[in-house]
């Protein structure tokens, strides 16, 4: 029963479970004064509801995270609060996760819970193999080579980053940041 408007969308009516808002309250999700559990909207109501998160209020926008989380903003980000909620108008119009995904996802994180100590991923398993890290530190170029278990540097082998960036600056650096890998993270209480 979908109908084709001139612009090609689906005018195809989808199921919206309104979630913890209040009867009479405003929503994002067209709420009535009736506060049905199930509304019905079409594709392109939700696309309209999308496109008006980037001009809404920061306030408009914590309002909406109240009707559909039940719950507080976790914080005034504002580009965190229309992403989160661009993604809940999508799962409440179109489903969320599958099972499968949701038990992978709840295997994954016990596991963790488990191993919390497992190692993150090394710097040379994000680079492919052969990759050439150039950096220039006062005046002289160095070359580091990306090996499939590490980094050569002069001809010696390294595990990591940090004891070539040790080896070229006589002090000690991220070797990810020295090399422009990664950006430097600034402390609460630093410049």
């Amino acid at each position: 029963m979908s109908q084709k408007t001139s612009a090609g969308s689906t005018n195809a009516p989808c199921k919206v479970r309104r979630i913890g808002a209040a009867r009479g309250q405003g929503s994002s999700v067209k709420a009535t004064t009736k506060a049905p559990d199930v509304l019905k909207i079409t594709a392109d109501e939700i696309v309209g509801q999308l496109a008006a998160l980037p001009s809404a209020s920061t306030g408009d926008l914590k309002l909406q995270w109240r009707s559909l989380f039940a719950k507080e903003p976790p914080t005034s980000n504002r580009r965190y609060l229309e992403s989160r909620l661009a993604y809940r108008i999508q799962e409440l119009a179109f489903g969320g996760l599958s099972d499968l995904t949701m038990n992978r996802l709840h295997a994954l994180a016990a596991r963790l819970e488990q191993e919390p100590s497992a190692p993150k991923r090394r710097d040379a398993e994000r680079l492919v193999e052969g990759t050439r890290l150039i950096r220039e530190w006062k005046g002289i170029e160095y070359t580091v080579t990306v090996r499939r278990d590490g980094f050569e540097f002069q001809g010696r082998p390294y595990k990591t980053l940090s004891p070539i960036a040790r080896a070229i600056t006589g002090t000690n650096w991220n070797g990810p940041v020295f090399f422009g890998l990664e950006r430097r993270r600034v402390s609460n209480g630093a410049r």
